[in-house]
């Protein structure tokens, strides 16, 4: 209905008018301007055949002319050189010419390709009449493939008698093209006109409507309660005077609501641009004012005709409270609307509940002020969490050497053998200590910043080898093969070589811990597909990670299989290390494993030049 109506309007009309216009006029012009074209391309094609057939034929003649003197070597010689002529010389692009004798032998041809045709009869009907002196020899066809061909046959004529005969065959693809081309950029510049055409109809047609259409928005806003627009006053005509006498009384009308919505404004303005979320409920605890954080907070589309208790799902308790005036303040968490993403985690609401005094009805109402503390709570899990690694971590050790340093005092230093088992013990604990302040040393280092990079043109070739010897003792023990590949390009990069050592020395001494005797480890490294960093692969083929715990493995002091990486001296700190090295490069790391099959972690860094630019 609304679509009909705007085709009825003035503007529309006009516009279209207009548009027809220019279209009967660029049709009319197209027809003879195209048909104009076409002859006079077509015209030019046959005459420039027929100028280069009677140049030939005019070359050709003395050559086919018949001479007693004439014997085959000097008339096979004749026929090479006009045979070579008409290869060089008279070559039209895309055709084939053909120079016949008088009994419609062919005697020389352009293409290469037809050159076993060279004395055998050209039977076609246009040579016929060429031989016969019918110099109007012309046909235009079209081949099986769908191409345009022009034939044209003239007939040599030497001495007033006929001694042969000119055949060329010319493709008309380009005259053809040159027509479509036309034809585009007749229709693109149709197109163009008409678009022009309406552009200036528009703006031909807008100077006209325009004070109607702005009397007319006016009047339906005051109708509507809206005073903030006028009507637009152009020119000093019956219609600029109307609106004038309009704008005059939405003034006056706007002047007794200014105060309201002054006010209005003020706290809309305040609403929109808190950081928190703020629902406002009447006596009922109905929502009457929220803004827009607090549907985001909420994730809900509206709270149009919503309760308070539904909203926030208050308890029977949290409800009385509201009742009696009482101000609270309770957490609420919101399950993630992703439920098959398993690393999604709830987000958590702080909400603080004011209610509303007026002093001759009591109660009229109450403030929520909902504050995402989500963040705040990961950090403070996470830091409760670290502590507890850290205090666990530390407990172990610190509980052994305690045990054995009793026992060595109640009497166990009197037994030489045993006494050296338990120094042994004691010292491999303290060494464990020590790699585990080490790492949360490192750790520290690389979160503050405090470990700048100091880049250097590495090449990694050399990198991996000496990685690989570094390793062979523990390789040799456990009989695992190790292979070392380079991609090709592969060469120098520019990089952090003490950092980057440390975390191929991670992961190469993970790979030999959970690889079994005689499995294998694979050193890859590779350009990406784009070319614009190098990715490093440590793979093997030892007990591998389960699926579930892919998603954690880089988190600090996390451990699949806890007490067996204890036992081999693992502080669950390196896969996370290797990651904060691997992000301080402008990389990334990942980690690909299956159970019982073996793993693969890769990552990646940038190609640099001196100098720290990117490739």
């Amino acid at each position: 209905m609304k679509l009909k109506q705007y085709f009825q309007t003035i503007q529309v009309k006009l516009v279209i008018i207009y548009l027809l216009l220019i279209l009967v006029a660029m049709q009319l012009i197209g027809v003879y301007f195209i048909s104009a074209v076409k002859t006079s391309l077509v015209n030019n094609f046959t005459n420039n055949l027929k100028e280069q057939a009677d140049i030939l034929a005019k070359f050709a003649a003395p050559s086919l002319s018949p001479s007693i003197d004439n014997d085959t070597d000097s008339s096979d010689n004749t026929s090479e050189d006009l045979n070579l002529v008409v290869r060089n010389l008279f070559s039209i692009s895309g055709a084939e010419v053909q120079v016949l004798d008088a009994n419609g032998k062919i005697v020389a041809t352009s293409l290469q390709l037809h050159q076993s045709y060279i004395g055998q009869k050209n039977k076609s009907l246009a040579v016929s009449r060429a031989l016969q002196n019918i110099s109007d020899n012309e046909e235009e066809y079209i081949e099986e493939d769908g191409s345009r061909k022009k034939m044209i046959a003239v007939p040599v004529t030497h001495n007033d008698k006929i001694v042969g005969a000119v055949h060329i065959v010319a493709s008309m693809t380009e005259v053809y093209d040159t027509m479509n081309r036309v034809n585009q950029i007749f229709f693109s510049g149709t197109i163009i006109a008409l678009g022009l055409t309406g552009v200036l109809g528009v703006v031909l047609a807008h100077t006209i409507t325009h004070p109607i259409q702005g009397l007319t928005r006016q009047a339906e806003l005051v109708a509507e309660g809206h005073f903030d627009m006028k009507a637009p006053v152009l020119g000093n005509d019956e219609i600029a005077r109307l609106s004038m006498a309009f704008n005059e009384m939405t003034i006056r009308l706007k002047e007794a609501l200014s105060s309201n919505e002054e006010e209005n404004e003020k706290l809309i303005s305040v609403l929109s641009n808190m950081s928190d979320g703020v629902l406002a409920v009447d006596e009922n605890k109905q929502v009457i004012i929220w803004n827009k954080r607090a549907l985001e907070l909420l994730e809900l589309g509206t709270l149009q005709d919503k309760g308070l208790p539904e909203v926030l799902e208050l308890s029977k308790e949290q409800e009385q409270f509201l009742q009696q005036g009482r101000m609270q303040s309770f957490i609420i968490r919101r399950d993630s609307p992703d439920y098959d993403t398993s690393t999604e985690e709830d987000s958590i609401l702080k909400v603080t509940l004011s209610p509303i005094h007026r002093r001759d009805r009591g109660i009229t109402g109450a403030i929520a002020v909902l504050q995402d503390v989500t963040e705040q709570e990961k950090l403070e899990l996470s830091r409760r969490q670290f502590v507890a690694n850290v205090s666990h971590e530390l407990r172990t050790p610190l509980t052994t050497i305690k045990s054995y340093a009793e026992a060595l005092n109640d009497g166990a230093l009197e037994e030489r053998e045993l006494s050296e088992r338990f120094v042994g013990v004691i010292s491999n604990e303290t060494e464990r200590m020590i790699r585990l302040v080490s790492d949360l040393l490192h750790l520290s280092r690389l979160d503050s910043n405090q470990a700048p990079l100091r880049r250097q043109q590495t090449n990694i070739q050399d990198m991996l080898d000496e990685v690989a010897d570094r390793f062979s003792f523990q390789l040799r023990q456990k009989r695992i093969t190790v292979t070392v590949k380079v991609g090709k390009g592969v060469r120098n990069i520019w990089l952090d070589r003490d950092q980057i050592d440390q975390v191929l020395d991670n992961l190469i001494s993970n790979a030999v811990k959970y690889t079994l005797d005689g499995g294998k480890i694979t050193l890859i490294a590779m350009k990406s597909r784009e070319n614009a960093s190098l990715d490093i692969s440590v793979q093997d083929s030892g007990i591998g990670i389960p699926a579930k715990d892919l998603t954690k493995i880089f988190d600090r002091f996390y451990r699949v299989d806890k007490a067996r990486s204890r036992n081999m001296g693992g502080t669950g700190l390196g896969l996370s290390i290797a990651r904060e090295i691997v992000k301080k490069h402008g990389g990334k790391i990942a980690l690909e494993s299956e159970l019982n099959v073996g793993s693969k972690v890769t990552f990646s860094l940038p190609l640099l030049q001196e100098g720290g630019k990117s490739k």
